[in-house]
């Protein structure tokens, strides 16, 4: 699905990408992790053509994103759904408005077919009638589901997950990675999820990546990254986390 070769960038003399070499299996969920001022974040925003590289490629279902302008990168970008750090929803819009809101911009669905789909989306993620609330009376783990209906809202192929477990209690994260989890597998997506949550990490990848320094030290199962002797990886798993995990 996704094939990024060499993949460098710079910011003046910072160098956060250090030639990321990455094959993104379609249908399966990829999570990244690494310590803060890895290069997650920027890796991500390079997948969704919103930060150019220096060099390097990142390609699609066979198309070089990269080369991507003007209208061509918008109409890409339609491929993807994103669920922010704090799911960054509009606090004015109620539920409904903010699943629609893709919706509005990027279809030529009427009012009455976004209002089927709002509804769709919503029994997706396990909310009841909750269309005419708004964000502030939603609790931490509404808001982060309510930013997944609106992520899947015009049927994207390849979801995108910026830290999602952030904020939330221990019981609230478990949920929300079993939903990403049951989300991936019911509609057949392909998932990019940026986490320093380690143990949900290890519950819901088929791939892990580990980022170090805007290096890949290795990528692999959940397994074999347990099992890496890579003194760095172990530091960073230093507490013990097979205990809750089948390898």
């Amino acid at each position: 699905m996704i094939h990024i070769r060499n993949l460098q960038k710079s910011f003046g003399e910072k160098h956060v990408l250090r030639g990321i070499n990455l094959d993104i299996p379609a249908g399966k969920i990829t999570v990244v992790i690494g310590g803060s001022g890895s290069g997650k974040s920027v890796f991500l925003k390079h997948l969704l053509g919103l930060i150019k590289p220096d060099s390097g490629s990142i390609t699609v279902d066979g198309i070089e994103l990269t080369g991507l302008r003007g209208r061509e990168l918008v109409e890409f970008r339609k491929r993807f759904g994103m669920l922010f750090q704090e799911a960054a929803l509009f606090d004015s819009l109620s539920v409904a408005e903010n699943i629609a809101f893709p919706m509005v911009e990027h279809t030529p669905w009427n009012v009455a077919e976004r209002k089927r789909r709002v509804r769709e989306k919503l029994d997706m993620v396990g909310l009841g009638e909750i269309e005419h609330q708004f964000p502030a009376e939603l609790s931490g783990g509404m808001r982060k589901r309510v930013g997944l209906a609106r992520a899947i809202a015009i049927d994207p192929k390849i979801i995108l997950y910026d830290e999602p477990t952030t904020g939330l209690d221990p019981i609230m994260s478990h949920q929300v990675n079993a939903l990403i989890r049951e989300t991936n597998d019911r509609l057949g997506l392909t998932s990019v999820v940026i986490s320093h949550d380690i143990r949900g990490a290890l519950r819901i990848a088929d791939q892990l990546v580990m980022l170090h320094f805007g290096a890949i030290l290795q990528a692999g199962t959940p397994a074999e990254i347990l099992a890496s002797e890579n003194e760095t990886i172990q530091e960073f798993l230093r507490y013990d986390v097979r205990g809750d995990h089948e390898v």
